[in-house]
């Protein structure tokens, strides 16, 4: 897909310094947010709800404790929701296991892991605070270790000052 094609799928692309957020706008509500690797450019906003959401994803690179106030799409079973809910209580700069979550809900890690990947709206319902017990875990349904995902994932943490907890046998950063 070429940057040109891409671009056509998001309401506006935000620039990162690990490439770039594309915002997808349904009506009057955030439809996703999408990583974007460097390749994508920025785009202008086409509607008042995607330059909302430009300019709160902005001011969360800016700064980390930004707290994000947008109307989402209705997304997620319910086992998806309570999920979401858990991870949206982990304060910045704390990281959670699959494990801890799924002992908190009343699951399974591995429940809880496909639950973070299948969000719609990263961010905003921050799932790169939760990691695996030995290390980094996925993110956004990706475990490539050196992959474009995980190193959105790194970077996330990094600017919300997280460190590696001590349940965790190995480094968040490897």
């Amino acid at each position: 897909m070429s940057t040109q094609q891409g671009s056509e799928l998001f309401s506006a692309i935000v620039a990162a310094p690990f490439g770039a957020i594309g915002v997808r706008t349904e009506g009057e509500r955030l439809r996703e947010l999408v990583y974007l690797q460097p390749r994508f450019e920025e785009k202008s906003a086409e509607n008042a709800t995607a330059e909302a959401a430009a300019r709160q994803v902005e001011a969360y690179l800016r700064d980390p404790d930004f707290r994000f106030e947008l109307p989402l799409f209705e997304a997620g079973s319910a086992f998806q929701k309570r999920v979401w809910d858990a991870i949206s209580a982990i304060p910045r700069g704390t990281v959670r296991t699959y494990g801890n979550i799924a002992k908190e809900i009343g699951s399974a890690p591995r429940a809880v892991g496909q639950a973070c990947g299948a969000n719609w709206f990263p961010l905003v319902i921050p799932c790169h605070r939760v990691t695996a017990a030995a290390g980094l875990g996925g993110f956004a349904s990706n475990d490539d270790e050196n992959g474009f995902h995980l190193s959105v994932k790194r970077w996330l943490l990094r600017h919300e000052g997280a460190t590696a907890s001590p349940w965790q046998q190995q480094s968040i950063w490897d």
